[in-house]
């Protein structure tokens, strides 16, 4: 009997340190949490005050261009680290890019506000803080994402109405459609274009960078395998590539092509995903995807070479250089610019 009172005991214990625990662990994420709002706070009034005092003209002209650095030092004086010349700047431009308010970025760190208040097209700026939040993307994912214009490239293949949706709510993951980029960015792979590089050599490189790779997928991409085996009629097909995606519930299945892709890859990958359909496809499982990945492609071959296929098929491009950024918005720009002219032709 003392036994059982023993072991009953012990498990109330267990519970009890598990309880506090908890709390414990609770109270360190709430304190965090608070400390991160009280400093968006603090940094936003302290913007506010700058531009307020700024504004006052002549009064407070002979501070001029100095203003920030004599803060700088007074204010470093008097409470320390924390308050120097870029950081009151970012603190005034944080003020200037939100004076309205800064609800929709207050769940951000101040890392995260540096970064997107040094974007001034305010569509691009919304779409990268709604991402942040949506997909928890850390200080280097979003430095990487600007750097690469993920924004300006998901807008170029879209409509007036779909730039303004992707600003306003970021990627929507609803269908395979949304998941498919036109050109992806491999400029982490560090290969040059004009070197010669085989398919192995690609499918290397992506692998020994798996987490730049899945970033530039997207969200939802979980790897599975490389040179995934496919044994039909005794012959051995290999799959480069293969992903679960787990929003869309479906396994993704890419083939890299160096060149400029052919006919037969896609009737290649067409075979890929009849196979996953059929052997691999659990059965709360949806149809798979297929993505050919080429260095280059011809339009109108893609065009009648996937005719009457899967709709689940596609053929993207790869570059292994960073974009031209001032064409891509010359591009988003155009397209919101014509649909207004077409728009007002009508008034």
């Amino acid at each position: 009997m003392n036994d059982i009172k023993i072991t009953d005991t012990a498990k109330e214990y267990k519970v009890l340190v598990d309880k506090i625990a908890k709390r414990i662990e609770e109270g360190v994420v709430k304190a965090v949490t608070e400390v991160k709002r009280s400093q968006l706070a603090t940094y936003w009034d302290n913007g506010r005050y700058i531009v307020e005092f700024e504004q006052k003209g002549k009064e407070h002209a002979e501070y001029g261009l100095n203003l920030l650095k004599s803060l700088a030092n007074d204010l470093t004086l008097r409470m320390g680290k924390g308050y120097s010349r870029p950081n009151l700047y970012n603190m005034r431009k944080f003020y200037q890019t939100y004076p309205n308010g800064y609800e929709s970025v207050e769940k951000l760190t101040w890392s995260h506000i540096c970064e997107l208040i040094r974007i001034d097209d305010e569509l691009e700026r919304e779409f990268y803080s709604k991402q942040c939040i949506a997909e928890h993307w850390d200080v280097r994912t979003l430095k990487r994402q600007k750097k690469s214009a993920l924004f300006l490239r998901l807008a170029a293949s879209k409509d007036k109405k779909g730039i303004l949706e992707l600003a306003n709510k970021g990627a929507i993951i609803e269908k395979p459609q949304d998941i498919i980029k036109d050109v992806y960015t491999l400029e982490f792979l560090n290969l040059n274009a004009d070197n010669h590089y085989d398919e192995s050599e690609l499918e290397r490189k992506i692998c020994a960078n798996l987490q730049e790779f899945l970033l530039e997928l997207g969200k939802g991409f979980t790897f599975v395998k490389e040179q995934f085996p496919m044994n039909i009629n005794n012959h051995i097909y290999k799959c480069d590539l293969v992903f679960y995606h787990r929003i869309l519930k479906c396994f993704v299945l890419i083939d890299l092509k160096v060149n400029a892709v052919q006919y037969d890859d896609i009737g290649q990958m067409n075979m890929y995903m009849g196979y996953f359909a059929e052997e691999e496809n659990e059965p709360d499982d949806n149809p798979p995807i297929g993505i050919v990945l080429a260095r280059d492609k011809d339009e109108l071959l893609v065009k009648y070479a996937t005719y009457g296929m899967d709709t689940n098929l596609f053929v993207s491009k790869y570059e292994l250089y960073l974009p031209n950024r001032e064409e891509l918005k010359q591009l988003v720009d155009k397209i919101m610019f014509d649909e207004e002219d077409k728009k007002n032709a009508f008034v």
